[in-house]
């Protein structure tokens, strides 16, 4: 599907790291991109920056998210590209000091991230179905969603974010199954450790020795890698119902 000033994009916790650069690379391939966040300066700074729209959206609330969807599809239309990069990623043992993971947080990143990531899909995919194709094979629209390498090789600590990572993961080509009747095509990205803003806060220290994990190339992965990922699947039409790692081939150790 070719990316112009005719197509209209939504991005899920856009206003930083991965979705950011990835909503700069689609408003810059002309795409009226609206970005979707609980940040509100980051996420208007954003918009501003890329001539976009910014709603803040909370992704575990459904009437959050409709609201969200009815705003962009007035300013902008139908969208016919959903990225979804909303998520979360705390830090905790099954078993420690004690205690058993905190149930409540485990619950809250399966909320945002996987649920967040389906509630999101769902909705974009009903209002995608209603269009007209774009393209000679039918299709209409992607839904891009991101797991990560967790979901394979989760650590020490990453019980609740490895499971909703895997989830989404998981859901990828039964997405694509489902909405195939509508040629709605539907990916998903796994990447490896990448210069967010939450890895970049651990110090300079701490990134560096994360990047000489990676076998090649030795370092983080950069977002902008990220977001020309997903401007290539949107590109792509063959692909579809499949995970994507993007990790340098790294294979993570448990700690």
């Amino acid at each position: 599907m070719k990316v112009d000033h005719t197509v209209a994009a939504i991005v899920t916790g856009g206003a930083s790291g991965l979705g950011a650069a990835t909503a700069r690379k689609l408003a810059a391939a002309g795409a009226k991109v609206t970005i979707f966040d609980m940040s509100q300066e980051a996420g208007v700074a954003m918009a501003d920056e890329i001539g976009g729209a910014f709603v803040m959206v909370d992704v575990t609330r459904e009437d959050s998210l409709a609201a969200g969807f009815a705003h962009a599809r007035e300013r902008h239309g139908q969208e016919r590209i959903l990225v979804n990069c909303a998520g979360i990623a705390p830090v905790a043992k099954t078993v420690s000091r004690g205690a058993a993971h905190p149930f409540d947080m485990f619950a809250k990143v399966i909320d945002v991230n996987l649920m967040g990531t389906f509630r999101a899909s769902a909705l974009c995919a009903l209002g995608l179905s209603s269009l007209e194709p774009v393209t000679e094979d039918g299709e209409r629209g992607v839904i891009i969603n991101t797991a990560s390498v967790a979901a394979y090789d989760g650590q020490i600590g990453q019980v609740a974010y490895a499971a909703s990572k895997a989830g989404v993961a998981g859901m990828t080509l039964p997405l694509a199954r489902d909405l195939s009747q509508f040629g709605i095509r539907v990916m998903t990205i796994a990447p490896g450790i990448f210069e967010t803003p939450m890895l970049i806060g651990l110090g300079e220290k701490v990134v560096s020795s994360l990047g000489t994990q990676v076998p090649f190339p030795k370092r983080l992965g950069r977002p902008d890698e990220y977001a020309d990922l997903a401007l290539a699947i949107i590109a792509n039409g063959l692909l579809n119902g499949e995970v994507i790692r993007l990790d340098g081939a790294i294979r993570m150790a448990p700690r």
